[in-house]
């Protein structure tokens, strides 16, 4: 009977010593994840806005990614004094002359246009508007984590998709864009 136990215990042994083994590599790769989730890749760009529709509208808008943020400064020269808004559009193509080429403004979870964190829905491009004085100087800044750069995610990725200053105001109410006028200046968000 000691002679069956032997063998018995000893298989009980290496089952409990297995069954730790697993666990420890559970957990070395629970350590593994969380290090890779928490290392995020910080992003900086700057890109050159052209002026379109007959307009002298240029300037820089400048993009950084940091813990899940991302900060919009735009600095624009050679505005008409009063409210503009400025967008995120669809597509990184400021081939035509009217900025059209770039398409309609990015709105990548199907949502109704209005003002940036409306309840009824907004545009993910919807940034909104901002006032030029007389010196035809625009700047913007604008925070979200519901951007993203070069992350892949398809509702959060503003890499491929352009800016776009427009000459008029933004109502937040007209469908599909805010009425906001001509595409005075575009600018690639390119990776």
């Amino acid at each position: 009977m000691m002679k069956n136990l032997k063998p018995i215990i000893f298989l009980f042994a290496i089952c409990i010593f297995t069954a730790c083994k697993d666990n420890k590599k559970v957990e070395e790769v629970t350590e593994v994840e969380e290090v890779v989730e928490g290392t995020e890749k910080k992003m900086d760009m700057s890109i050159s806005l052209s002026p379109k529709s007959d307009s002298t509208v240029e300037g820089t808008v400048s993009f950084s990614q940091s813990d899940g943020v991302v900060n919009m400064t735009a600095n624009m020269t050679g505005l008409t004094e009063g409210t503009h808004a400025i967008h995120i559009h669809q597509k990184a193509d400021c081939s035509s002359a009217d900025g059209k080429s770039t398409g309609g403004h990015w709105n990548p979870t199907a949502q109704p246009h209005g003002k940036w964190g409306d309840e009824t829905g907004y545009h993910k491009g919807d940034i909104g508007n901002f006032e030029v004085a007389a010196d035809g100087i625009g700047t913007v800044t604008f925070a979200t984590d519901q951007w993203c750069i070069g992350c892949g995610d398809d509702t959060k990725d503003i890499m491929g998709k352009a800016i776009i200053v427009h000459q008029g105001t933004d109502n937040f109410t007209s469908q599909p864009s805010g009425a906001a006028g001509a595409r005075v200046s575009c600018a690639g968000i390119i990776e």
